[in-house]
């Protein structure tokens, strides 16, 4: 049944994984654990010894929204040095993913209400990452004399390895990583933003048949390697979901989905009614309070905060990831007070980026539920099985149709 004046605040914190997932070793990933692991190492003083931060992990907002139960529930343990709260507001639980992947579409899809069950492309570790076919189709439809890169690369080595020689040739920078991605770094200026964007789209085209799940551009500025920089106008060129989600069915009903920060490259710009840009998690921040301010009844303000995943997961930056949360954590107040009787805000995640874990890249893990609203009542609602089930939940609370993956917690 909907609510009267009912709108929905779906935030995700992304990479912000609570550990506990139960096919990690399938991954590679068992043990990982974002938040327990940032937990014990500001608990351990070493960032306080090193002059980066001090004291234990403070997050009191989430921690009274309950995170802490919500942790122990998935790894097990409540995170060191974290004081428990007096009392907890508000639902509180974790989530296990089924989609095939620990990749930000199928994380996303699946919050949807969309589980990804088919298996992605990938591109091979070893040796060249793209076929000699693969890259001739590419340079001669994207007309450049050829690329860069060709391997499995972190975004911001290879920039500061290749930046200057891509500049030189006039080659962009072509790298991928352990999710179904392909990636394009190029300057700005010298080889041109509008350029990017069109050959991100060629390649977008070429690479249909391979199953790849985004191709995306990293832009970025600079002189040479002392001082290139990624700049905040990448963009996300994703597959279709591969069936409607929950952000069709709410402007189906008629009403409206503000997509904040990445949601509408990650979904194709299915089922999204405005997009709001923004760069970086303050800006990011803003944009959702203005959106929450705007937003109508029946509409859904769907937001990504990607610093926690893009600055501080992938370059596994402990005590700045640590800062990024605690930042978050103090604006909460912020949102509660733009929420009116009838909305419900969740907060969640769409896998893991544990800033302790060996390599680079993502971890699979259970993540976060916390949804809190005028009159909603606390409770505790378990390890779901699936992240569908939050999508189901909003769903359930706009009084628009179920889908068929998961099951409402209200």
């Amino acid at each position: 049944m909907a609510v009267d004046m009912a709108r929905a605040f779906l935030f995700v914190l992304d990479s912000f994984g609570i550990g506990g997932a139960p096919d990690a070793a399938s991954y590679g990933d068992r043990g990982a654990d974002t938040l327990g692991h940032i937990a014990e190492f500001c608990a351990s003083g070493a960032a306080d010894r090193a002059g980066l931060r001090e004291g234990p992990l403070k997050l009191p907002n989430m921690s009274a929204l309950g995170l802490l139960e919500a942790a122990n529930l998935a790894a097990g343990h409540y995170p060191a040095g974290m004081p428990r709260p007096e009392r907890v507001f508000g639902l509180h639980g974790a989530a296990s993913e089924v989609s095939n992947g620990k990749d930000t579409p199928s994380g996303h899809w699946e919050i949807a209400g969309t589980p990804v069950t088919f298996d992605w492309g990938y591109f091979p570790a070893d040796g060249d990452a793209f076929a000699p076919d693969l890259v001739r189709d590419i340079c001669e439809k994207g007309d450049v004399p050829g690329i860069l890169g060709n391997c499995h690369a972190s975004g911001t080595e290879i920039i500061a390895r290749l930046g200057e020689e891509h500049i030189r040739t006039g080659m962009p920078i072509c790298y991928t990583s352990s999710d179904s991605v392909f990636q394009i770094a190029a300057h700005e200026q010298h080889f041109g933003l509008d350029r990017l964007i069109a050959f991100c789209q060629i390649v977008r085209e070429i690479i249909n048949p391979l199953n790849i799940g985004r191709v995306i551009a990293r832009p970025f500025i600079g002189s040479n390697a002392s001082n290139f920089e990624r700049t905040g106008n990448r963009r996300d060129f994703s597959v279709l979901p591969p069936e409607p989600t929950l952000l069709d069915r709410v402007v189906a009903s008629g009403h409206k989905v503000h997509a904040v920060g990445k949601i509408g490259d990650i979904f194709a710009h299915q089922g999204v009614s405005q997009v709001i840009k923004a760069n970086g998690n303050s800006a990011i921040m803003e944009a959702t309070l203005k959106a929450m301010e705007a937003s109508e009844q029946g509409d859904l303000v769907f937001s990504n905060f990607v610093d926690f995943d893009m600055i501080y997961g992938h370059r596994r930056d402990v005590p700045g990831y640590a800062a990024a949360l605690e930042a978050f954590d103090r604006r909460l107040p912020e949102v509660h007070r733009r929420m009116r009787p009838g909305d419900i805000a969740l907060l969640t995640a769409d896998h893991g980026c544990d800033p302790t874990w060996r390599g680079s890249d993502h971890t699979r893990e259970r993540v976060p539920i916390m949804a809190f609203g005028p009159g909603l009542r606390a409770r505790l609602i378990g390890v779901r099985s699936t992240f569908a089930d939050i999508g189901e939940t909003i769903a359930h609370h706009l009084g628009i149709p179920a889908g068929k993956h998961g099951r409402s917690f209200l």
